[in-house]
């Protein structure tokens, strides 16, 4: 019997430096310091001298973007820190957001592939491989990335017609049989960043696979699942915790396993040459980042469906700025809690990273009844293909009571506008931040401010010695 162990990183949004982090969810929010490459390097280490090299490491994507220094150099910052860490592959999902050949650029300069097997270009040609074959401890492993199937949307509009994405299903069906049948793999290992209901759904579909390692929903999974003799394991966000699956290997196939979700906190001690190579990478963006801009009272979070003090204060932000009652944005999971205190230029970047233009459209309640609708539908779909992942809308200035349990387009049970029901024929002025949170087919005189989110929220916490972002009850399930 041979034995293998596999380490998953997931959802790191550019999190590079120690970060406040909430570890249980339902505590009364209970900070503690997680997260961090230093730290994470020496996790990886230790488990690497325990198990004598048979390791492979393997990043969800996710990985390039989400941070001020992150998102400032377009992923440059993070290729020192990631090629340091002795990972063996990756797939990607924000990453698509610098355009296509950004992207090629960043993977062409790490030290381990990027894999998309579901990935195609408008000539048909794969821009990045489809698998790799590693050989540790014995065991020959064939690990086949899945790139988050709703990336296309983050491309640059040039980009969009010249991509596509797809589950990846029938990309496995072919790759499996040939790793195993050409290449003598023991183990088939997905590495996807579809997201957790549609991992599942994958492994019920699509036999062979041994292990998936999911990413993109932002689960904390004490366990693994288990679908149809598939384990699927996925590892929180932001650096927060490290995924480890040892596995007993014979020819007959994987006989044991093993998993745990590591922490990475205080009680882990950073590595000192990451640490070095973390400071350099981050370098001029440190300084800027560290200057205050105002102070919040409430503790800032997106860790709940339905709504969140993070989006309540972005939303506060785009609505003063525009001079609209009612407020949109998108459901993002990315951004790590920040406590009671001071905001600085860092957190701004770090709660909207994306910056997208804040812009107006006057949209019908009818409309606005049809948009809230899809996105339920997107979130709480049956069929685990029909969910885009995230959370639902954020809003400001509208009430919903909804059912999530009833069939697509009749979730609404009540829908009210700035206090009042909402009126199917009357036109609503809206801000809002981008086509995540409006697309283009929705309202009419859509016009963009002349600024950005970050922008929005420096104006907004300028104006008030501190600011408050409480929940309100926004969305409620009845």
């Amino acid at each position: 019997m041979r034995n293998l162990t596999i380490l998953q990183l997931n959802d790191l949004h550019g999190y590079l430096t120690p970060h406040p982090e909430l570890f249980r969810l339902v505590s009364n929010h209970r900070f503690r310091s997680g997260g961090g490459v230093a730290r994470i390097a020496t996790i990886f280490q230790g488990i690497r001298r325990e198990v004598d090299g048979a390791l492979i490491a393997l990043d969800n994507g996710d990985t390039f973007h989400g941070t001020m220094p992150a998102v400032c150099t377009e992923g440059e910052a993070l290729i020192a820190p990631m090629s340091a860490l002795g990972l063996d592959a990756m797939t990607a999902h924000w990453e698509f957001a610098y355009g296509i050949e950004r992207l090629k650029a960043i993977a062409g300069r790490l030290p381990y592939p990027l894999l998309a097997a579901n990935c195609r270009d408008d000539t048909g040609a794969s821009p990045f491989p489809p698998f790799r074959i590693i050989e540790r401890g014995g065991v020959t492993v064939g690990v086949i990335g899945l790139a988050a199937v709703i990336a296309g949307h983050l491309l640059p509009a040039g980009d969009r017609q010249r991509i596509r994405l797809t589950f990846g299903d029938a990309a496995l069906r072919t790759h499996i049989p040939f790793l195993k049948r050409e290449h003598g793999v023991d183990v088939i290992v997905v590495l996807s960043h579809l997201g957790f209901p549609q991992d599942c759904t994958l492994a019920a579909v699509v036999p062979g696979i041994d292990v998936i390692l999911s990413g993109h929903t932002h689960n904390r999974l004490e366990q693994p699942a288990v679908v149809n003799g598939t384990l699927i394991i996925q590892s929180g966000a932001h650096g927060s915790f490290v995924g480890r699956l040892d596995l007993d290997v014979t020819p007959a196939g994987i006989v044991g396993w093993r998993h745990a979700l590591l922490p990475v906190d205080d009680a882990t001690g950073p590595d000192a040459a990451m640490a070095d190579i973390v400071d350099r990478a981050i370098g001029a963006c440190a300084g800027a980042g560290a200057h205050v801009v105002g102070t919040t009272r409430t503790a800032l979070d997106r860790y709940a469906m339905f709504e969140s003090t993070m989006d309540n204060l972005l939303l506060d932000a785009i609505a003063n700025a525009a001079d609209r009652p009612i407020a949109l944005s998108n459901g993002w999971r990315y951004g790590a809690p920040i406590p009671p205190g001071p905001l600085t230029e860092s957190d701004l970047w770090n709660i909207v990273p994306a910056n997208p233009p804040v812009s107006v459209v006057a949209i019908s309640g009818e409309e606005l009844r049809r948009l809230f609708e899809e996105n339920l539908e997107a979130t709480f779909a049956c069929d685990p293909w029909q969910q885009r992942g995230g959370y639902l809308k954020r809003c400001r200035g509208i009430r919903l009571a909804v059912k999530l349990e009833n069939p697509k387009g009749h979730r609404i049970q009540e829908f009210s506008v700035d206090g009042d029901r909402l009126r199917l024929d009357a036109i609503y002025p809206v801000a809002f931040l981008g086509e995540q949170a409006v697309p283009t087919d929705y309202g009419r005189d859509r016009r963009p401010l002349g600024m950005h989110a970050v922008d929005a929220l420096r104006q907004h916490l300028a104006r008030h010695d501190s600011v408050s972002a409480d929940l309100c009850g926004t969305i409620v399930a009845v």
